[in-house]
């Protein structure tokens, strides 16, 4: 079924109507649908467009109809109607007759896919911001299991300063908060309803748009009908946002492929995330990891997609909109299933405490201790840098850690160093001292934690 057949005089080619159709993939949009056609024999009603009785036949059907998608809707796909709109007024006239035919009144497919579009994205934001919470959690969790783990932290992929395992979950949970917030703000701007602007210009029908917004869950309607149809921002912004959000999965992937190497040796992955090689026996690969690396370039393929679709388009509704649902769809689903992946990886991650500890001490990664401690003396930072650096190439020599140099070598660059010298560049000395906001001191580390519990309702 066709909802634009009486200006033509032949049937649609048969590989065009194929091409032409969106069912495939828009169906899962149906439940959308039909929520905004009630919304809309509302509306009609109120208007006195339709009858009382014939806008309660309308909303029982189509309530119907819902019921039908929710228990299965890969019926829909055995369809030929050209796209989820015409699917649901098909069924509505199948079910109650020509009185189904007076729903589309006032009412454009232009206005109605963007109405339907909002309502799925705000439902899937409402998910997402669940998942990332969840994410959160574990993260908070694993910060507080592993509280006394030190290892290094890294510049350059190169040992710099001693860090804490904490301290490393808690730098997600950040990133992940901002991924909340940025999924808030999208949600202010998509919360407006286009329904009632029609093809392009509004409608002629005298409807209550700011209240048929509401009926609908949006916080207002929209401004212009020359915008509201042709406006894809929010799914610009989305996946945007997703491809954010993936980048930050993406490099806490990386993060732990690099600790679960043989070469870091940090961390012990689960076997039930995952896998063995077909060859060699004694591998295990982090599988689950690279994917969600791997899936991030999948995320940003989708918004390169809908940028360079609507670029250049002018004003205001064209068929090349029709490509922005399946990147969409493809990228919150993907984005989704990587929280939950990354969620499952957090689990039960088996810390290797020594081997962290011992990366921390073998890169010189208190170096910048001495060169504070110098300073405390009265050198400059600077001077104080280049002897620090100077004992380092002395260590690096001896095959040594700063802390097993003996006094007399150190002396031997500066004579303000004495006994204490060694209390100071201590792991332990290193974090303690960094106590100002955001420092990895154990104690702020722990406020930290505490304040993310709160926050997230973790008792």
């Amino acid at each position: 079924m066709t909802l634009w057949g009486g200006r033509f005089l032949r049937e649609s080619n048969k590989l065009f109507k194929k091409f032409n159709s969106s069912l495939s993939f828009d169906y899962i949009l149906a439940k959308e649908d039909i929520i905004a056609s009630i919304a809309w024999s509302k509306a009609l009603m109120k208007s006195n467009i339709i009858t009382h009785k014939e806008q309660s036949i309308i909303e029982i059907a189509l309530l119907s109809l819902l019921k039908e998608v929710k228990d299965n809707n890969q019926n829909i796909l055995i369809s030929d109607s050209e796209d989820i709109h015409s699917w649901v007024e098909m069924k509505l006239i199948e079910k109650i007759g020509n009185l189904g035919k007076k729903l589309h009144t006032g009412r454009s497919r232009n206005d109605q896919i963007t109405t339907d579009l909002k309502l799925w994205c705000k439902s899937k934001i409402n998910l997402l911001l669940n998942s990332i919470i969840s994410l959160q959690k574990k993260f908070i969790i694993s910060a507080e299991s592993n509280h006394n783990i030190i290892m290094p932290g890294y510049t350059h992929l190169q040992r710099a300063q001693p860090i804490t395992f904490s301290y490393w979950c808690l730098a997600y949970v950040e990133m992940l908060r901002r991924d909340v917030s940025r999924l808030k703000d999208v949600l202010k701007r998509l919360n407006i309803s286009p329904l009632g602007s029609g093809a392009l210009s509004g409608t002629a029908w005298n409807i209550d748009r700011e209240e048929l917004a509401k009926s609908m869950g949006f916080s207002s309607a929209t401004r212009n009908g020359l915008d509201s149809v042709s406006d894809r921002d929010y799914v610009i912004e989305l996946l945007s946002v997703a491809s954010i959000g993936m980048i930050h999965l993406s490099r806490f992937s990386e993060d732990l492929i690099f600790f679960n190497s043989g070469e870091a040796n940090f961390i012990e992955l689960s076997d039930d995330i995952t896998s063995g090689s077909s060859l060699m026996p004694q591998k295990k690969n982090p599988d689950a990891l690279e994917l969600i690396r791997a899936k991030c370039g999948r995320v940003h393929g989708s918004l390169f997609s809908i940028l360079t679709v609507l670029k250049g388009l002018p004003l205001s509704y064209n068929k090349d909109m029709q490509e922005d649902k399946e990147g969409l769809f493809d990228a919150l689903y993907t984005w989704n299933i990587c929280l939950s992946v990354s969620e499952l990886v957090l689990n039960n991650i088996k810390m290797k405490s020594l081997s962290c500890k011992k990366a921390a001490e073998q890169g010189y990664s208190n170096a910048t201790e001495v060169a504070d401690y110098l300073v405390k003396k009265g050198l400059t930072f600077r001077e104080a840098h280049h002897i620090s650096g100077q004992l380092v190439l002395r260590a690096i020599h001896d095959n040594k850690s700063l802390n097993n140099l003996e006094i007399f070598i150190f002396k031997k660059y500066s004579d303000l160093i004495e006994e204490d010298i060694y209390e100071h560049i201590t792991l332990e000395s290193c974090l303690k001292k960094r106590k100002s906001k955001g420092g990895v001191a154990p104690e702020q580390v722990c406020q930290e934690i505490i304040k993310s519990k709160k926050r997230l309702n973790i008792f």
